[in-house]
């Protein structure tokens, strides 16, 4: 974390005050061999779990797993989008140094162990994701995409944040150990609605229903190199978070909150599903299929076991992988040299590039959780683990 932020300071620095914009392809590569090489650092540590600021940060190998998904999902996303962005007459040399801060923010998130840092970490990850949301100031879609991501941001921030204090007034801390022992005996109804609060504002980050308003306008609006780095890190790091909060400071109210996650996962699930069958526009389309995948993944949380939250984390994994595959194909479909998101337009694409139409249907296949994909892996994890803790009828509801 304090090498990329520092790195980020550096970058914007150096790019004030020298060409600026010549620099932004530059700066690019060099994020995403940096976000490489870190994502490796971490991968190949090996030591037990610390914290660090008194608890407020945890470095566990739940916390490593998720950093180098998000890590290697930037850094893919800002390679597929570099000839996007400079064909576009789209790369400013605020892109990579805004993904930047948004990935450190997600970094912090994954390793809170107190309700500031997460907070910290989420505003972090939220402010840099407003203004990448709308980058395109010359289109409307994508300035309003950006102003509805902020205000319905903003509420669901401010819904966390009362949560948070409803739970730091009836435990008298904001650290999740001393939480989950609150918690433990016999929570006061004030600290479950604290809870819930919570809940709602982390499920508005995964777009769960029915906090997935914002999600079809914001991925259409968006550029799309911005699109696919929506739909995977701050998925990942969001869903990695909402496991940290529920098992480290609610662990011992289970009973609590595990059927609010199994409704919303059923919710996100049928609800996804459904919307996605009429829409013509493919960012729509996969925001719609982004929502559903959610819904499977917080099967894994709802399970609440230890391998449930292991089956959702493989799910992310494989999640990040479908879609960046997917965007990296939606940034080349094009129409007399101009970008094209509409789902007509793949017409004949079997016949005029029959290698790119193969790859696209095997991505889609996958997404849809087709046997002999990683996709149907995924969803058998969390299958599997929402069966084994007695909860049939959800994982019947997900086939």
């Amino acid at each position: 974390e304090i090498i990329l932020s520092v790195y980020a300071m550096l970058a914007l620095v150096g790019a004030v005050y020298t060409a600026k914009d010549e620099l932004a392809t530059t700066l690019c590569w060099l994020t995403s061999i940096l976000f490489a090489i870190v994502a490796f650092w971490i991968s190949s540590d090996s030591a037990s779990a610390q914290t660090a600021f008194n608890g407020m940060f945890i470095d566990d190998g739940f916390a490593r797993f998720a950093k180098v998904v998000i890590l290697l999902s930037a850094a893919a996303v800002l390679v597929i989008s570099v000839d996007y962005m400079r064909r576009r007459d789209l790369m400013k040399f605020e892109y990579p140094i805004l993904i930047v801060l948004a990935v450190v923010g997600m970094m912090m998130m994954v390793s809170s162990g107190n309700l500031m840092s997460l907070y910290m970490g989420l505003e972090l990850q939220s402010l840099s994701l407003y203004v990448v949301a709308s980058f395109r100031r010359d289109s409307v879609k994508s300035t309003e995409a950006g102003m509805k991501y902020f205000v319905l941001g903003a509420l669901s921030s401010g819904l966390l944040l009362y949560g948070a204090s409803l739970v730091y007034g009836y435990t008298g801390s904001t650290d999740f150990a001393t939480i989950i022992q609150a918690a433990g005996h016999g929570g006061s109804i004030g600290l479950m609605i604290g809870l819930v609060l919570v809940i709602a504002g982390l499920a508005f980050k995964v777009s769960a229903v029915p906090f997935h308003m914002w999600t079809p306008d914001v991925y259409e609006g968006s550029p799309t190199p911005v699109t696919a780095f929506f739909a995977t890190a701050p998925k990942v790091a969001a869903m990695a978070l909402f496991a940290r909060v529920m098992h480290d400071a609610f662990g011992n109210a289970k009973a609590d909150w595990q059927q609010v996650i199994v409704l919303i996962s059923l919710l996100s699930m049928f609800l996804g599903a459904v919307a996605a069958i009429g829409q013509t526009n493919i960012k729509r389309l996969m925001a719609y299929s982004s929502i559903a995948h959610m819904g499977y993944a917080l099967m894994g949380l709802a399970a609440g076991t230890a391998y449930g939250v292991e089956a959702m984390l493989m799910y992310m994994t494989f999640y990040a992988i479908m879609n960046i595959g997917t965007f990296a194909f939606i940034m080349t479909m094009e129409k007399g040299g101009q970008p094209v998101t509409d789902i007509q337009s793949l017409n004949l694409l079997a016949k005029t590039k029959p290698g790119k139409a193969l790859a696209v249907m095997v991505l889609m296949v996958s997404l849809a959780g087709i046997p002999g994909t990683i996709g149907f892996f995924g969803k058998l994890y969390v299958l599997q683990a929402a069966y084994g803790a007695g909860l049939l009828w959800l994982a019947i509801a997900g086939v």
